[in-house]
């Protein structure tokens, strides 16, 4: 047993806790290859790979920013109608106004700030709960979707549409895959076989244990291989279609938050402010900026969100934007993230939506109704949850405690000076 805990916290970056940041991973695979089997082949097929990313990736944009929301300690209840609201103004500007769709991209990010400023407002600077406001906010800004668009479906023009529905262009010698996805994919790969080498160079800097040789070029070779298949999938579709759009805004988010959540003192204090916001005041951290910029960041993200929603749609509509707010709470939740606040991460909030949009898709598949998808999946959410809080009170192994754990990230529990708030970084949670 020792022997084999040494090989799992070798093989999956040194620590116990770096170990089981796979368990999330392994449900998501587990799942696909359910749900593989029990369609006969059409979940991992090329076609419904592209459609089943394309369709989710405003869900998982929202779950983002609703990610920093929850960890500060909040919750946003208006994201779906932000993005509605959005949508119909960023349609009619187009349609009505003749402005180019590039103007009308930044107006959209303009009114999200200014909708985020103003409930940033009432949270950070007013005291009243991010609860009530969003609660207010989501009711506002539905009735102003159907007021300004006044129940009418609203077309946009097809350049604007590339971000809800484009894909990668086809460019180079043919060689029966998309050229673009295949590069993208190589930098992927070396991005993960980078990040290898560095790691390593860094451990071995601070005299730190280091894995031997043969455990880095394993985890490479299973990192790489799943990147090189997901590559070929999305790159051997029919032609003209390749890796989406509205993936790559996608990609680019992630790594950009997951670098400032992780690597800025910006980021870190969210988590404070999240574990302890008292104790994170008294370390010097600006409770009423970190709190104000997490409401204006997710609106503008919810901005951007719907409208790579009415791109892909070609139209804004009155409905646009229902129950989301609910899709990227849950996509958090079942990422890792701590209701208390304080606990998650970018990575296990993406991670998390994919288990919602695969579970989804396999079950659209199999010709289950929408209405029983709903049942289903709310059934099977809260079981689970319930499942692994008994086993919990009983002493018992947590599955999904376990397999949580290295998603959680908390601030240090005492008090430090404003230096070491800009300095230390979150600590990690063991608890199950």
């Amino acid at each position: 047993m020792s022997r084999f805990k040494d090989l799992q916290k070798n093989l999956f970056g040194g620590t116990t806790s770096n170990a089981r940041q796979f368990g999330m991973i392994f449900t998501l695979v587990a799942i696909v290859v359910l749900f593989q089997i029990w369609t006969d082949g059409l979940t991992l097929r090329s076609d419904n790979l592209i459609a089943l990313f394309q369709q989710n990736s405003y869900i998982l944009i929202l779950a983002v920013g609703m990610l920093m929301v929850i960890v500060a300690g909040h919750i946003d209840l208006s994201v779906g109608s932000i993005a509605a609201f959005t949508g119909i103004i960023v349609a009619k500007s187009m349609a009505d106004w003749d402005l180019p769709w590039p103007l009308a991209i930044l107006l959209g990010l303009v009114i999200g700030a200014i909708i985020g400023a103003w409930q940033g407002f009432w949270v950070a600077y007013i005291g009243v709960p991010a609860f009530i406001v969003t609660l207010a906010g989501m009711l506002i800004f539905r009735g102003g979707n159907q007021y300004i668009g006044n129940a009418n479906t609203i077309p946009v023009p097809e350049p604007f549409r590339v971000i809800g529905s484009g894909f990668l262009p086809e460019v180079g010698p043919s060689t029966g895959y998309n050229n673009l996805t295949l590069l993208l994919g190589f930098l992927a790969c070396l991005a993960v076989i980078w990040r290898e080498v560095q790691s390593r160079r860094t451990r071995h800097a601070m005299d730190a244990d280091t894995a031997p040789l043969w455990i880095s070029v394993v985890r490479i070779g299973v990192m790489v291989g799943v990147i090189l298949f997901a590559t070929l999938r999305f790159a051997s579709g029919r032609v003209g279609t390749s890796f989406p759009v509205s993936g790559i805004i996608l990609v680019a988010l992630v790594i950009a938050y997951s670098f400032y959540t992780r690597n800025t003192a910006g980021g870190r204090h969210i988590y404070a402010v999240g574990g302890n916001s008292r104790a994170a005041e008294l370390s010097g951290v600006k409770l009423k900026r970190v709190n104000f910029y997490v409401m204006m960041n997710m609106s503008v993200l919810a901005s951007l969100a719907g409208m790579i929603f009415v791109a892909r749609s070609a139209a804004s509509g009155p409905q646009d934007g229902n129950g989301w707010e609910l899709d990227a709470i849950a996509a958090v939740f079942i990422g890792g993230a701590a209701v208390s606040g304080g606990i998650g991460t970018i990575s296990g909030s993406i991670v998390g939506g994919l288990v919602m949009a695969v579970l989804n898709n396999g079950l659209q598949l199999k010709g289950v109704g929408t209405d029983l998808v709903q049942i289903i999946k709310g059934l099977v959410l809260l079981l689970a949850v319930a499942l692994d809080v008994y086993n919990k009170s009983q002493g018992r192994f947590s599955i999904i405690g376990s397999i949580m754990r290295p998603f959680r990230r908390e601030a240090p529990a005492k008090p430090a000076t404003s230096s070491d708030a800009d300095t230390q970084p979150a600590k990690t949670t063991v608890s199950g």
